[in-house]
């Protein structure tokens, strides 16, 4: 049965000056203390090169540490993340590793560093979700707008307008706007169309303005001018805000990074903070999604120019056409029909369907209503 001798530093010098005796078995001392043979020569030795001093615990810490982060890339971590308050570690690395830095080690060591240096707290634990990601498979095949929740600046409201490119996550416009409404947007959109060329298509929200909430009439002035650009507008399904989940988290970042990090005089100096962060974005930000790369590293221009002239559209000789009137209808086979006051003044085509009752409306090539007629 072991001994039990005092603190751990008297059990050591107690075993030492058992088994510096003459005759003394060194195994059956070992088996009494409650050690290894090898523990027990351990001790040994060290008492008699330093004597009782020789047993006190010493730090388990190597001598050297040929893994350990240099103190410049250390260094360099810091400096990063008091750049960029929401930077984690992987963002950290990744920025690191895009500047050519050398022995940047793994986003979980920069985690560690950033929380030993006292720049983020404890992990919070998370929620798993389902869901699926969907991307368009080139640059300007989708663009994704939408308005910001309004915030409050010291001269009033100020509610931010984005339009992100789908498959890059670059990002096209970010304007600080007080109340936008059709022409304010029409006209954000002119510039980015006359900066970057037209998308296929845009997806946006059933809100105003580029929707209309009064059922069977969705079509706003706005996403007419959109059609008339040659511009396909797809809305999200109703009460699902996820389907332009990469614009809700861009919003997410805006907030997190800019919004919420001061208190805002008015909306020019906004407009500013917006414009020196979203070069970043494009830029120097690694994206999660792009695998470490920054959204300019995926996109490009498109090859479609912004028109100087909107051409008439065309409908196949087998559709009916008619021109709206001012009181937003046509009439059809006897029938008055309303179309809605977006394409007032516009022409639309009648086509039909295999059965003789029903037939879909058109303006260009969108399909906007369908119609079904009594005999």
């Amino acid at each position: 049965m072991p001994w039990d001798v005092g603190s751990e530093w008297d059990r050591r010098l107690a075993f030492c000056r058992l088994v510096a005796g003459e005759g003394v078995n060194m195994s059956l001392v070992c088996r009494q203390f409650g050690i290894s043979r090898k523990t027990g020569y351990k001790w040994l030795a060290r008492f008699a090169v330093e004597g009782p001093d020789g047993l006190v615990d010493r730090s388990r810490r190597p001598v050297r540490s040929p893994s350990r982060t240099s103190p410049a890339v250390e260094e360099l971590v810091c400096s990063l993340r008091r750049s960029f308050p929401a930077w984690g570690g992987r963002k950290i690395r990744w920025s690191l590793l895009r500047q050519g830095v050398e022995g940047v080690p793994a986003a979980s060591t920069i985690t560690d560093i950033l929380r030993r240096n006292g720049l983020i707290g404890d992990p919070t634990p998370r929620t798993a979700r389902s869901w699926i990601r969907f991307q368009a498979d080139a640059p300007n095949q989708l663009w994704q707008m939408d308005l910001k929740g309004w915030f409050v600046t010291g001269q009033g409201r100020c509610e931010p307008f984005d339009v992100l490119d789908d498959h890059s996550r670059f990002s096209l416009c970010l304007d600080a706007f007080g109340g936008p409404d059709a022409d304010t947007i029409q006209q954000a959109l002119t510039v980015t169309f006359g900066t970057w060329g037209l998308p296929d298509r845009i997806l946006c929200d059933n809100g105003s303005p580029w929707a209309n909430t009064q059922p069977g009439f969705r079509w706003t002035r706005l996403g007419v001018w959109l059609l008339d650009l040659g511009v396909e507008v797809v809305h999200t399904s109703i009460r699902h805000p996820q389907t332009i989940g990469k614009d809700e988290r861009f919003h997410q970042t805006l907030k997190r990074e800019v919004i919420t990090t001061q208190q805002w005089d008015n909306r020019t100096q906004v407009q500013a903070a917006f414009d020196q962060w979203r070069h970043i974005y494009n830029h120097q930000r690694p994206h999660d999604a792009l695998d470490g790369h920054v959204p300019a590293d995926y996109y490009t221009p498109s090859t479609r120019p912004f028109p100087n002239t909107i051409a008439q559209p065309t409908y196949p000789d087998t559709y009916h056409t008619r021109t709206v009137d001012d009181t937003a209808r046509i009439h059809f086979k006897g029938h008055t029909i309303r179309i809605g006051k977006a394409f007032k003044r516009k022409t639309i085509a009648i086509a039909p369907t295999p059965t003789d009752t029903i037939y879909t409306i058109y303006y260009r090539t969108q399909p906007i209503r369908t119609i079904y007629l009594t005999k």
